[in-house]
């Protein structure tokens, strides 16, 4: 299903490397989402995902690109920031029904598991009963 991916054109320290940067930038875009969605109204953490998923889709690319310019010489300091993706974009990523790369299927799920830590209940925390006199 992947045969031509350009993550198999890297080498094997390249590889090692971009499953790394993936690893901690997905890390974050899921600690974020827990930390912005935790002490808030269960109806508005959909719409805060929404948030959080439209902008990793739209800025990680940079990051990607910032690490491409250190294991590839003469790339070009440059922003490759684009628009923000359209609706039918994210749906795309979200139905796996878009481009059938590693990077599109990696982002559908990573977008799952953002919208799954946005909806986790919050944990009830036992208050200590109050001193008796």
């Amino acid at each position: 299903m992947y045969d031509g991916d350009s993550f198999f054109t890297l080498g094997v320290a390249g590889q090692i490397g971009l499953l790394i940067l993936s690893l901690v930038m997905a890390a974050a875009a899921l600690g974020v989402t827990r930390l912005m969605t935790f002490h808030r109204p269960l109806i508005l953490r959909p719409f805060i995902w929404g948030v959080l998923f439209i902008s990793f889709i739209w800025l990680s690319p940079q990051g990607y690109y910032t690490y491409y310019r250190l294991i590839f010489d003469g790339l070009p300091a440059q922003s490759v920031i684009k628009a923000p993706p359209r609706p039918e974009e994210l749906l795309a990523y979200m139905t796996f029904t878009g481009d059938a790369t590693l990077s599109a299927h990696s982002v559908g799920v990573l977008g799952w598991l953002m919208l799954g830590v946005a909806m986790l209940p919050r944990r009830k925390t036992q208050r200590p009963a109050p001193p008796q006199v």
